[in-house]
């Protein structure tokens, strides 16, 4: 089966015509005047002068280029100075033409190498709270097959669930910093050591105001249902969940950039925006995020939230399509204070890899929608750490004691990773933190003189018999985080007490839980390390109990487990 995407002659201004609802009929207009792009055969004649949506407010169709000429201008004067200029439109039927499947596009990494501790003590890596790696998956096994190994990052899989952490004791410090150890289930020889982060809650009411503009991809391979249909769902909660002080603006793109609604709080406003679009055209992603960018730059509110949200399936073709240049320009930005969250749909095109990546240099975050009830998760219930930043540039170092850990790895994180001189370098970039919001990075250790994953070298002997005297520390943990509005990092340190070693246990409870998902996630990546650890073995560990969310990742084991048997895993 191919997916089908639309091409079409007719200006994008035919299809963003107004911000009515899609149940008022349309105006008679000229003949068109413009060309988005040319297919063959030509479309079928368009029908008899059919009419233009009624438009209550003007409506501003701007190429990137002429964008670029009017550098930083007022918003309301582009739109009133191009509205007085803008040719009539006719309606011309879309052309439906295939787009092959199988398009999709992953980064994925290696899993990580075991390190040696008299060689490597030190551990440095970026936080991340991303989740999409988790929902894309999902997406993949409720169609009855295995993800790409390359598409699941088991940290994202992690720090999709949130976990018992203790709550930050008051705001001079925006997260606390919680660590516990277990018996590895995998492997009785080694321990899992668990670091959690989890970031002070705001009230609805205390959160700053918003100024937040929707970037949507409405081009041809935006034409599914689990694409702008859900799209217009995601950001229609979103809409629902506003302060009055907030403004919401939409831009789209197609085969130009878009202003398709003014800044707004007005729910109303802001909905029939949405359902009066529909996809068609090439992609000029590029130029979109330009137009984005500027709308969000012109209504910069001081002390508050200033976002770009791009919806989209990732499959940038026209435009700024070099990966390189796109990251270079969404830093600029990120460097002005606009942030940029990045929200995956769809299948068979999806761009994954553009998706993850900007986000992580918009100082924002990445998710995936492939549900109605994923766009209530991540747009409704965990809006408040998904827009606001109570900590950014957050970074881990953990140094193990060698008279303590003989060898580590570090489950996922594998793009996070940080040189050992990048810590205490307040230029160099890392991840946010936001209101709420949970951050879990498991570690799996081996204890010295037990049997490791490397085999004694020849001449480590003689380090060996070197005398430490912290023989009282498993590891040392250190935070670097900048406040929102800040330039110099401050730092949290922990000790972890050699007692949390020598007590540790089978994991339990929330431990328990994290341990089966961090190992779901490395079973799908085919990390040999896990040996004969199956999906029956992780769907017991996981337990039946908890919330919705926890119960549907026991579900998901079970498939897993059964795809891998029928695939003869």
């Amino acid at each position: 089966m191919r997916n089908l995407a639309i091409v079409t002659t007719v200006s994008l201004a035919a299809v963003l015509a107004a911000c009515t609802s899609t149940s008022e009929k349309m105006a008679s207009s000229g003949p068109n005047s413009e060309t988005i792009a040319e297919v063959s055969p030509p479309p079928p004649p368009p029908p008899a002068t059919p009419p233009l949506m009624s438009s209550p407010s003007p409506v501003a169709v701007v190429s990137a280029d002429q964008f670029a000429l009017r550098g930083t201008v007022n918003t309301e004067n582009v739109v009133n100075s191009i509205s007085r200029t803008m040719p009539e439109y006719r309606y011309v039927p879309p052309v439906i033409v295939p787009v092959p499947d199988d398009r999709e596009q992953y980064d994925g990494k290696e899993v990580s190498p075991v390190k040696v501790v008299s060689a490597e003590p030190v551990s440095t890596f970026s936080v991340d709270v991303d989740t999409g790696a988790y929902a894309n998956t999902r997406r993949f096994l409720t169609q009855g097959q295995m993800p790409p190994k390359n598409a699941v990052r088991t940290e994202e899989m992690i720090n999709y669930f949130r976990y018992d952490y203790d709550r930050p004791s008051d705001r001079s410090t925006p997260f606390s910093v919680n660590t516990d150890m277990a018996i590895t289930p995998w492997n009785k020889d080694t321990r899992l050591l668990r670091v959690g982060l989890r970031g002070y809650d705001i009230d609805r009411n205390e959160r700053p105001p918003a100024n937040l503009v929707f970037l949507m991809d409405v081009s041809g391979s935006m034409n599914a249902q689990d694409k702008l249909p859900l799209v217009k769902t995601a950001l229609a909660g979103l809409a629902g969940e506003l302060l009055p002080q907030d403004r919401v603006s939409i831009v789209v793109y197609a085969g130009a950039a878009g202003l398709v609604l003014e800044p707004t709080n007005d729910e109303r406003k802001i909905k029939r925006a949405l359902d009066s679009l529909s996809a068609g055209g090439s992609t000029a992603g590029g130029a979109g995020i330009k137009l984005a960018y500027q709308i969000a730059e012109d209504n910069m509110i001081k002390g508050g939230v200033n976002r770009v949200i791009l919806a989209t399936d990732g499959d940038f073709n026209v435009g700024v399509s070099d990966r390189s240049k796109l990251i270079e320009m969404i830093e600029k930005k990120r460097d002005t204070g606009i942030t940029l969250t990045t929200l995956g749909f769809g299948t068979g095109n999806y761009n994954e890899a553009l998706m993850e990546q900007a986000a992580n240099h918009g100082n924002g975050n990445y998710a995936y929608i492939d549900s109605a009830l994923e766009a209530k998760k991540v747009l409704g219930d965990e809006m408040q750490s998904t827009l606001f930043t109570i900590a950014k540039d957050v970074k881990i170092q953990v140094e193990f004691n060698p008279a303590a850990v003989s060898q580590y790895r570090l489950i996922g994180y594998e793009n996070r990773l940080l040189r050992e001189e990048d810590f205490d370098n307040d230029t160099v970039d890392a991840g946010e933190i936001g209101a709420g919001h949970q951050v879990t990075a498991i570690y799996e250790i081996v204890p010295a003189n037990g049997k490791g994953w490397i085999a004694p070298r020849r001449y480590d002997a003689a380090e060996r018999r070197i005398a430490n005297p912290n023989t009282n520390e498993v590891a040392f943990v250190k935070l670097r985080y900048k406040l929102p509005d800040g330039d110099t990092s401050r730092l949290i340190e922990r000790a972890i007490p050699m007692r949390a070693l020598q007590s540790a246990q089978a994991p339990r409870g929330d431990f328990a839980f994290a341990s089966a998902v961090a190992a779901f996630g490395q079973r799908l990546r085919g990390d040999t390390l896990l040996g004969t650890y199956d999906f029956d073995d992780i769907r017991g560990l996981a337990g039946s109990g908890g919330d919705y969310w926890r119960q549907e990742f026991s579900r998901l084991a079970d498939v897993a487990g059964d795809l891998d048997v029928q695939s003869g895993g």
